[in-house]
């Protein structure tokens, strides 16, 4: 069957480590107790992509290995459904004592004709979300997700600021932030995105490292050591800095100062669960909020393409990869 995979770990120029062509189907994975396969029909990448084309997460032994967490399509019964990423949450599918992971680091993605997952994996796609919109969802949406509803603490009327605005994650959680409630404000380098996010949602949007008219109740961190000092100034007393990500490098200068004078929450959040997946495919049908798409683009003809296009953050929402 035909594939996008990684032929070989290249920590500095991923992109070279990038393989298309003729990959194994997952018969074997299958014939698990359990297992079955997924035709997919969308695929989104993410981030975690290109970090596994550098070696992160993903050991040269297990090589060559098929990309893509997230996707959509039609099980072996005919149903459209959602893939949840994370395979082996809660033991299930997967044998006793083996952890929790995302597909790419030990099992064979989406970035194929046809994946194979526990059925446990499987959510129905609402007919209203196109598969599309719907492979958005499993780790940059669900990911803003929890860290919104899960994690921040925030409540309809707080005031929430989003760094880095344009890629997936940033995008899903002003969509989803405006539809909850929260007055939203976000920041980004470039003018262009900054003009987007406002017309995405954002009530505000400010250059980064601009000083903010008020601080925030909550800041929503993916950006790393590029934003982090920021972030910790532009808090409340006793508020909330929920990280996910740090696309700008993970060493950020600590301001630890200002962390404990001001007793700030710094809370960690990753993913998230088959549950949370599912609330969050009912707020999407329900609301009507539709995921932020940059381009729709050919997994056969124009992979190299997509993945150049995240690598050098020339994007607004996510790329979708088709069937």
């Amino acid at each position: 069957m035909y594939a996008v995979y990684a032929h070989s770990i290249e920590k500095y120029e991923p992109l070279k480590g990038l393989g298309t062509g003729a990959q194994p189907e997952p018969a074997e994975l299958a014939a698990r107790p359990g297992w079955t396969t997924v035709a997919v029909r969308a695929a989104a990448l993410n981030h975690h992509d290109l970090w596994s084309l550098q070696g992160v997460g993903l050991p040269g032994e297990r090589l060559p290995m098929i990309l893509g967490c997230d996707g959509a399509g039609v099980d072996e019964d005919g149903n459209e459904v959602v893939i949840h990423a994370v395979v082996g949450e809660h033991g299930r599918g997967v044998p006793e004592g083996e952890r929790a992971t995302i597909l790419t680091e030990r099992y064979p993605g989406t970035f194929a004709e046809r994946v194979a997952v526990p059925r446990w994996n499987l959510l129905p796609k609402p007919a209203a979300l196109s598969f599309e919109e719907a492979a958005c969802l499993p780790t940059a949406w669900l990911t803003a997700y929890r860290m919104l509803f899960t994690r921040s603490g925030l409540r309809p009327g707080d005031t929430v600021l989003v760094q880095g605005a344009g890629g997936g994650v940033a995008t899903a959680l002003i969509v989803l932030a405006r539809a909850a409630g929260f007055r939203v404000w976000a920041t980004s380098r470039s003018e262009q995105k900054r003009e987007r996010v406002v017309a995405l949602g954002a009530h505000q949007a400010f250059e980064s490292g601009t000083r903010l008219p008020e601080r925030v109740d909550a800041v929503m961190e993916t950006v790393g050591a590029a934003t982090w000092a920021h972030s910790v100034a532009s808090v409340r007393e006793e508020g909330t800095i929920v990280i996910s990500g740090a696309t700008s490098g993970p060493n950020p200068p600590a301001a630890l100062t200002r962390v404990f004078f001001h007793q700030l929450k710094v809370v960690g959040s990753t993913m998230g669960s088959r549950d949370e997946l599912a609330a969050l495919l009912r707020f999407c049908e329900t609301s009507g909020v539709r995921p932020v798409i940059d381009s729709i683009l050919s997994l056969r003809t124009e992979a190299e393409t997509g993945f150049a296009k995240m690598a050098a953050g020339d994007l607004f929402g996510k790329i979708v990869f088709t069937l």
